[in-house]
């Protein structure tokens, strides 16, 4: 799979000149910034596609800052990460000052940039259109028939047809192990001999594996809501399932207690038992949806849900969404889908899915067979009823992918300095006993947990949990190994 030269953009990579052939001439560029609105910067990073061949095709990747608020106190540079895979660092950047707290924000120039096939990544993966993606996501991952089955196969199959067609040359080349490769390019390029880092849900894994591979250029490193780096993707995908669980109970146990609660005001096991009521009928009779092309059927208010439980704060619209489809009316159950995929009102997507999958089916390894997926779903849907089987299911077109994944490489980080690990209890994306594996993995790993719920912890409503993630970024000091803020 080779293609042309993949062209830099206009802006350059590291700035003028000819672009870099050896891995020493890609750490010497120096960013080529210019202001970009509201007090940051901008500039692009060329890396190359295969560190083997570093003067064969390159990647130009868009890179932002926020410089310092004090400058005569800084630090250096904090890269950040809001996870995905496929998650953008340019669009995560630009709310730096909601986003990383002003004591950090003081001493370090905040730094997102969009990794390798994502967002404004030259070239970046595609696979699907946008009323080809409105059709996959609608189609049930919970298949209780053969009619069904067939159909989720057949999306399956014609997702990775689209990535073959429009991508194929990128996708052995978009691994989390090159994506880190790639923030020692950008360390270097801000010139910083060590990299301070915070990375959000999969942003953990992508920092576990930088300092597994440059274990010597880590300042600090805040990995928050972690991803559990040994877990098979079936294990991955059945243990977030039932982190979901966890967050719906939560959730359900708040709205029972509320006056006018669509799931009724008697046990939480009671209102679930009502949504899966609701779900069963909009298999075969979708409710009614104002958004043209987008059914409000099981699939679509599933994913609502699941929306809904990555943060505290959409709780409220969760419970609204549920009281209008309650009343036919499917319309914010499905904006709520559509704000997890990152479809816009005008019915395009951001490549967040696209990349999302061609990482994952690259990164770990997928078994072959169908077979294979329905024992999984089957095992998984009594562990987490409402989630396990779509979680699953979700995963298919790993069977038909066209690039195989690489052997799992036990991540342990050896010869870094304290790496600090945040969970929280009641994460539905990223359960709590991620952090707690992955903070046991890491030789220098140190666990800080949070009592509380939602996907990752910092800035997210724990005074205890930002003061200690800012002690350990400013001044290195880590907390108690195993500390949980209530």
């Amino acid at each position: 799979m080779t293609g042309g030269t993949a062209a830099a953009s206009p802006a350059g990579g590291g700035g003028t000149g000819p672009s870099p052939t050896t891995i020493a001439g890609y750490d010497a560029q120096k960013p080529n910034w210019r202001s970009c609105d509201n007090g940051f910067q901008c500039a692009r990073l060329l890396v190359p596609f295969d560190y083997r061949r570093p003067a064969w095709r390159r990647f130009s990747l868009p890179v932002i800052r926020l410089p310092a608020s004090d400058p005569a106190r800084r630090i250096g540079s904090l890269v950040i990460n809001p996870g995905g895979p496929g998650g953008s660092g340019i669009i995560y950047a630009r709310e730096a000052r909601k986003v990383v707290s002003a004591a950090v924000r003081a001493r370090f120039d905040v730094v997102g940039f969009d990794p390798r096939g994502v967002g404004g990544s030259v070239p970046a993966v595609h696979c699907l259109t946008g009323p080809q993606l409105d059709k996959y996501f609608a189609t049930s991952d919970n298949p209780a028939s053969k009619a069904q089955l067939a159909a989720v196969v057949a999306q399956s199959k014609l997702f990775v047809r689209g990535c073959e067609r429009h991508s194929g040359a990128l996708l052995p080349y978009v691994s989390t192990r090159d994506a880190a490769r790639d923030m020692d390019v950008l360390r270097a390029a801000l010139g910083d001999a060590k990299l301070t880092y915070l990375g959000k849900s999969y942003g953990t894994y992508l920092g576990a594996w930088y300092a597994q591979l440059f274990p010597s250029h880590v300042r600090a490193l805040v990995l928050d809501g972690a991803v559990n780096p040994d877990e098979s993707g079936f294990n991955l995908n059945s243990v977030q399932a039932q982190g979901f669980e966890v967050a719906l109970r939560s959730f359900t146990a708040d709205c029972v207690r509320r006056p006018g609660c669509p799931l009724g005001n008697g046990t939480v096991s009671a209102g679930i038992g009502r949504l899966q009521k609701l779900l069963h009928q909009a298999a075969s009779r979708p409710l009614a949806s104002q958004i043209a092309g987008q059914p409000a059927n099981d699939a679509m208010l599933l994913n609502g849900v699941a929306s809904a439980l990555y943060s505290k704060s959409y709780w409220q619209y969760l419970r609204a969404g549920l009281a209008g489809a309650f009343a036919g009316n499917g319309t914010l159950m499905v904006e709520l889908a559509d704000a997890l995929f990152e479809r816009g009102p005008n019915g395009r997507y951001s490549n967040l899915m696209d990349v999302n999958t061609a990482v994952n089916c690259i990164d770990r390894p997928w078994p072959r067979s169908l077979q294979a997926f329905s024992s999984a779903a089957a095992v998984a849907a009594k562990a987490a009823p409402q989630f396990g089987a779509s979680n699953m299911w979700s995963s298919l077109p790993c069977a038909y992918w066209p690039v195989h994944a690489a052997a799992p490489v036990p991540l342990r980080a050896t010869g870094a300095p304290p790496i600090l690990v945040v969970g929280t209890t009641r994460d539905p994306a990223t359960p709590f006993r991620w952090a707690q594996v992955l903070a046991r993995d890491l030789k220098p790993g140190v666990l800080l947990g949070w009592n509380g719920d939602g996907h990752t912890a910092y800035l997210s409503g724990s005074t205890c949990v930002d003061s200690a993630v800012d002690r350990y970024v400013i001044s290195l000091a880590t907390p108690r190994n195993g500390m949980v803020c209530q």
